[in-house]
């Protein structure tokens, strides 16, 4: 018995639509080259020394002491973090180098999961977002991912009905982004080390504060741009101008990346 064939008027348009189909999807996922490596130490020194944050790092902190990451939202020393990255530990700095922080104080956003703090001498800060997101949109989250400089490509999944619920808190909406792509090299668990960090828009603004992750689903969960607002606000901090952020795109997201941490616009928090 012949078998049956399809005819060639349908295999070959299946066949286009299929490698359209992977090359859309390999297009999706950019991964970011890998974090140059850390300067030598005298290089390095010289380098800070030029922060306005140099001169008030007197917090001196032991190696595996990180525990999430923060952003600039006020050039005089005012930070905007995740609640859960100040509440672990008495006494959270913002690290300057390798061996120094700065010691912050802790304002909490009111019934939000983010924390504002304070320095005595800042970076320049990140712009906060203004135009509204879509489905499918592009952010990039950066921070210190396993204790390493790191970030990751995001694609927008949904933001509503979405609810993390911390024991003893009331849930909040958030948004979910799917993992379109991460530092080359860099493999498992992107948190606790990206909790505080922020999701960048294509412009480079503030889009909302990573909270936790879901490894296995490979997504990230960010607040809103309102809730950020609303944090801002309750701190009486006014947003940066939109001409203060750095462009970012799937091609070059990872040097964008390393040019805000080196200016500590994106910073390690760790127990000094």
């Amino acid at each position: 018995m012949a078998s049956l064939r399809p005819p060639g008027w349908l295999v070959y348009p299946a066949a286009v639509l299929l490698l359209l189909a992977a090359a859309t999807r390999h297009r999706d996922y950019a991964d970011a080259p890998p974090t140059p490596p850390p300067l030598p130490a005298r290089e390095g020194e010289v380098l800070v020394q030029a922060s306005p944050l140099d001169l008030v790092a007197t917090a001196r902190v032991r190696s595996g002491e990180r525990v999430g990451a923060a952003f600039s939202v006020g050039d005089a020393g005012v930070w905007v973090t995740a609640r859960d990255v100040a509440q672990r530990c008495a006494h959270p700095t913002i690290l300057v180098n390798g061996r120094y922080g700065a010691p912050a104080n802790v304002t909490a956003a009111p019934g939000g999961r983010m924390a504002v703090l304070t320095t005595p001498a800042g970076a320049p800060a990140l712009p906060i977002a203004t135009s509204p997101l879509r489905d499918g949109e592009f952010a990039y989250a950066a921070g210190f991912p396993r204790g390493r400089p790191g970030e990751a490509a995001l694609r927008l999944m949904a933001r509503r009905s979405l609810y993390l619920r911390p024991r003893g808190a009331h849930g909040l909406p958030v948004l979910a982004w799917a993992e379109a792509g991460r530092t080359e090299g860099l493999a498992g668990r992107m948190t606790p080390g990206l909790v505080g960090a922020p999701a960048l828009d294509r412009t480079g603004a503030a889009v909302g504060v990573v909270l936790a992750e879901s490894p296995r689903r490979g997504r990230l969960y960010t607040t809103t741009p309102e809730a950020l607002s609303e944090a801002l606000a309750s701190a009486k901090v006014a947003p940066a101008p939109a001409a203060a952020g750095f462009p970012l795109a799937p091609g070059d997201y990872g040097l964008a990346a390393d040019d805000l941490r080196r200016s500590l616009r994106i910073a390690a928090v760790a127990c000094g």
